[in-house]
């Protein structure tokens, strides 16, 4: 009988025993731990595909599974190195083989979503991680979109409740995350405000938010109008600065932050929060992840429709993986940085 932890075997797809191109990393650190090998390729478990990778989509999450910070991750993601060797999660491209329970794709389907170690040339993905790719965009395209994607509509639809006509201010707007939110806030309805640095303002009022804060020179706390929603991606502000940028019965989502020190990366401040929120008029929750293939559907119809546009900053070939995650943790990147194959 087989072991219910042993891989199944794919109904059609290339052996074990092939070669292929990857990014690998062996220890936590910087982009210089990164090299690039050939490995075996991967197989499909019963719930998998396998993806011949088209693009391969970074995010501030990928940075942080390199460098091991904060260490409060170890515990999940091992101790002195990844256990995964093969980073990268967004993914975009075409499936050659199935695993035995897979269906509603086929052989040959162009798809787009969440794997594991999109950083090569094949990786595999669960099929219930994974819709069809847009028709009307590229597969670097829709590669920059699942993970910034999907974290920003739960926190906006599922977590934040956003309503049609709210006042919505979204931090950190002209990255990964906050580039969808300001879009995805817009086709919702609402009327965005975009916190972004200087050069990047531009940006933001392309991605359709009706005004932009320069947060070098401003704060939002300061004489806010009462946001009904307040998306808070970067920074870090205090909960108290929040909560005076918030209308009286307002909702804060608390996303993220890069600035909350190595251990915990800053998750008291949304723990303090969650305890806070039973005992005061307003709202304040936090967003997890929740990478469903229902979403990434949702998200590949308001793609379709013009709704949603994703923002490639530009692009880079396998081998020069090291220089996109240095351009990504240097800041100045807008949207996202993707790798093509």
């Amino acid at each position: 009988m087989r072991s219910a932890h042993q891989p199944t075997t794919a109904r059609t797809g290339p052996a074990t025993t092939d070669q292929m191109r990857a990014v690998v990393q062996d220890r936590y650190g910087s982009a210089d731990m990164l090299r690039l090998d050939s490995i075996d390729r991967p197989e499909p478990a019963a719930d998998q595909v396998l993806l011949r990778v088209a693009a391969a989509g970074l995010d501030r999450g990928t940075w942080h599974l390199m460098t091991g910070r904060p260490y409060l991750m170890r515990l999940v993601c091992g101790l002195r190195g990844p256990n995964r060797r093969v980073p990268g999660r967004d993914v975009a491209g075409t499936v050659v083989a199935l695993g035995s329970a897979v269906t509603g794709f086929a052989v040959g389907d162009q798809v787009y979503g969440i794997s594991q170690g999109s950083f090569a040339e094949y990786a595999v993905a669960r099929a219930d991680k994974l819709a069809h790719k847009p028709a009307n965009v590229t597969f670097a395209q829709a590669a920059a979109v699942p993970v910034s994607a999907l974290i920003a509509l739960r926190a906006l639809r599922d977590v934040g409740r956003i309503q049609a006509g709210q006042r919505v201010l979204i931090t950190g707007a002209s990255g990964g995350v906050g580039s969808y939110a300001v879009q995805l806030a817009v086709a919702f309805g609402a009327e965005v405000t975009g916190v972004a640095g200087t050069a990047k303002l531009d940006f933001v009022r392309s991605l359709g938010a009706a005004h932009v804060l320069d947060y070098t020179r401003e704060d939002f706390a300061d004489g806010a109008p009462g946001y009904d929603l307040i998306l808070d991606i970067a920074g870090n502000p205090t909960l108290s600065r929040l909560r005076r940028a918030l209308a009286p019965t307002g909702t804060a989502v608390i996303v993220g932050g890069e600035q909350g020190g190595d251990f915990s990366g800053g998750m008291n401040r949304q723990f303090r929060a969650l305890a806070l929120s039973p005992f005061i008029k307003q709202r304040l929750a936090m967003a997890i992840a929740d990478e469903r293939g229902s979403d990434l559907v949702t998200l590949a119809e308001l793609i379709e429709a013009g709704s949603v546009t994703p923002s490639v900053d530009r692009t880079y070939p396998l081998d020069e993986a090291p220089t996109a995650m240095r351009h990504l943790e240097a800041g100045t990147v807008r949207g996202k940085a993707v790798i093509t194959l």
